[in-house]
C-alpha cells in the first residue's frame, strides 16, 4: 500500500483528454493489447467529460463474515484508509468483482474523494446512496446502483496493487481514460506512444469524416488506401504551413 503515484506530465495528460477511448482501443489492439476496454463501467454519476489520470487502485474479494462486518470500517485496511492515501489528480479503479448487490461506495466516501481532488472512480461493481452520489459531483463510471452496503456481499482486502476490473488487470500508475464509451487502461510504459499515435489517428479520422461528408465512397477511403493516404499527407502538410 505504499506505491508512489507518478504524476501525470499536464501536455500528456492534454493530449489524453482529446482523443475517444474507441481510438484509444483501436492504438491499444495495434500494440498487440486485446483487454484494454474496461467491461461493465458506464457513465453513472457527473461523468459528462473525459476524464484521465493515474490509476490509483483497490481491490476487494468476496464476503467473508469474519472480516465483512461494519467494525471493520474503522480498520486501517479499509475503504476510508485508502481514500485518504489518494493524491490529488487520480482515478480510482475498484475491484469489486462485478458483484452488483452491494454499493461499495456512498455519499460520504464519493463527497470526501472529491474533496480530495480525486479525478473520478470506475469500478466493476454498483454505488449506494444514489442521490448523495450525484451531489457530490464526483464522476462515477460503474454498473448501477444497490442499496446493501459493500460488507453484505463483499470483503476489503488493500489498495495501489495489481488488479482486474472488468476483465482488465491494471496496475498501479497505468493510466485511465474514461468517457461516454467507457473506461479504458493504457500500460504505464505504454502512454506517451499510445498518446502521439491517438492523437494522429483522431487527426486522420477526423480528415475521413470531412471527405464522407463531401460524398467520397468508403472503398479505399477506410481504411485509407495509399492513395487516399497520399491525399492525407498532402492536406496535412498544407495545414501545418
Amino acid at each position: 500500500m505504499s506505491v508512489t503515484v507518478t504524476s501525470l506530465d499536464p501536455a500528456l495528460k492534454e493530449r489524453l483528454e482529446s482523443v475517444s477511448t474507441a481510438t484509444l482501443t483501436t492504438i491499444m489492439l495495434k500494440k498487440g493489447i486485446r483487454r484494454s476496454w474496461l467491461r461493465g463501467p458506464m457513465p453513472l454519476f457527473a461523468a459528462s467529460h473525459r476524464a484521465v489520470g493515474r490509476a490509483f487502485t483497490l481491490r476487494f474479494v468476496p464476503l467473508r463474515e469474519d472480516l465483512a462486518t461494519p467494525d471493520s470500517w474503522s480498520s486501517p485496511r479499509s475503504t476510508r484508509a485508502a481514500i485518504e492515501d489518494m493524491p490529488e489528480g487520480v482515478i480510482a479503479v475498484a475491484d469489486a468483482m462485478g458483484v452488483r448487490d452491494a454499493g461499495i461506495f456512498g455519499d460520504i466516501l464519493a463527497l470526501r474523494m472529491k474533496k480530495r481532488g480525486v479525478s473520478a472512480l470506475i469500478t466493476d461493481g454498483v454505488m449506494r446512496d444514489a442521490a448523495g452520489v450525484e451531489s457530490s459531483r464526483l464522476p462515477v463510471w460503474a454498473t448501477g446502483v444497490a442499496a446493501p452496503a459493500s460488507v453484505s456481499s463483499l470483503t476489503f482486502v488493500g489498495w495501489q496493487e495489481p488488479i482486474a476490473c472488468g476483465g482488465a488487470a491494471i496496475f498501479p500508475n497505468d493510466v485511465i481514460v474514461a468517457d461516454r464509451d467507457g473506461a479504458v487502461v493504457i500500460p504505464a510504459a505504454l502512454v506517451e506512444a499510445v498518446a502521439d499515435l491517438s492523437v494522429e489517428q483522431e487527426r486522420l479520422e477526423g480528415w475521413i469524416m470531412g471527405e464522407v461528408e463531401a460524398g467520397h465512397r468508403l472503398p479505399g477511403l477506410y481504411p485509407p488506401d495509399s492513395e487516399t493516404k497520399a491525399r492525407y499527407e498532402a492536406w496535412k502538410a498544407g495545414q501545418q504551413r
